[in-house]
């Protein structure tokens, strides 16, 4: 920035530095898509994380003056926020989904599926009294539902499946950073590929779903994450379809499947008007995602 030095001079306190970065996040039109809703969170989490300091830590400290080197480093945050457009976690280096943190960097997405939701009540009314011993996690990325799925079923085995290398990579460090190797496996499968034979009780997934439209049109932050996990096709459900074809085999007698498709929800109703989709009313807000059991789809494979 032009202006660093005088920045640097002129503003002292934690106080004065949020207070600059919510005036530069307004004044270069951020989007607030990757956690925060709220620019005045938004602005908190990037000073305290700048200075070593956790986000919920006491509103008393932000009368506290800061190092030269401290200054410098919200300076630099502030820039990839504002100028490059960088979306905050990828700035920290970390992302919170469902209470949990996660590592993540700009081979994954950013975790905000409002799948969170239903596992937070374990997937009730619609798994019923299905017990679940056998979890997947399809189209992974860091790995945040099926590690998530693996603290709401404590005694479940779950796999994380993805066709992106890098996106595993990121995936096993957070399995190790949740101390979860006993129970959580990484896979790498392009969808189902590499999982012939297996079953399971549960099968989450967030896959990729922007349709074309709405991938040209996306604003600035999007361009930071990885565009093969974005975008499938015209539609968007490019890779939902190969799932609905695939994933009756894989799924236990009475096993569910819960699908994320986003805006392209209603180009699936669209599609495949004879299936029994349940589409989730989510109460803390997000749309597009569905389940289905296992008889359901197996009997309606013929529409698929």
């Amino acid at each position: 920035m032009s202006s660093d030095q005088a920045v640097i001079e002129q503003l002292l306190t934690l106080r004065d530095y949020v207070r600059w970065t919510l005036s530069e996040m307004n004044r270069h039109q951020v989007y607030l898509g990757h956690g925060h809703v709220d620019a005045w969170d938004e602005a908190l989490q990037l000073v305290f994380n700048a200075v070593d300091l956790p986000w919920d830590s006491s509103a008393e400290l932000l009368d506290a003056k800061l190092l030269p080197s401290e200054r410098e480093r919200v300076i630099d945050f502030v820039q990839q926020r504002c100028q490059q457009r960088k979306p905050l976690p990828y700035i920290t280096g970390e992302a919170w989904f469902m209470g949990l943190p996660f590592t993540v960097d700009e081979r994954v997405l950013v975790p905000r599926s409002p799948i969170a939701q239903l596992i937070e009540q374990q997937f009730q009314p619609w798994l019923g009294d299905v017990d679940v011993e056998r979890v997947l996690d399809l189209c992974t990325g860091s790995g945040c539902i099926g590690i998530a799925c693996a603290y709401a079923f404590d005694q479940a085995e779950v796999d994380l499946a993805d066709l992106s290398d890098d996106a595993l990579a990121v995936a096993n460090i957070n399995v190790a950073r949740h101390e979860m190797e006993e129970r959580v496996r990484v896979v790498h499968s392009d969808l189902f590929n590499n999982l012939e034979g297996e079953v399971y009780d549960l099968i989450v997934t967030n896959p990729p779903y922007v349709d074309a439209p709405d991938v040209a049109s996306m604003p600035a932050e999007y361009q930071h994450e990885p565009e093969m996990a974005l975008g499938s096709g015209e539609d968007g459900l490019d890779i939902t379809r190969r799932i609905l074809k695939e994933a009756g085999r894989h799924l236990s007698e009475q096993g569910l499947l819960v699908v994320e498709v986003g805006n392209s929800e209603v180009h699936l109703m669209q599609a495949y008007p004879e299936l029994p989709l349940i589409w989730v009313e989510l109460d803390q807000g997000g749309n597009g995602v569905f389940v289905i059991d296992a008889p359901s789809l197996r009997a309606h494979q013929e529409f698929i």
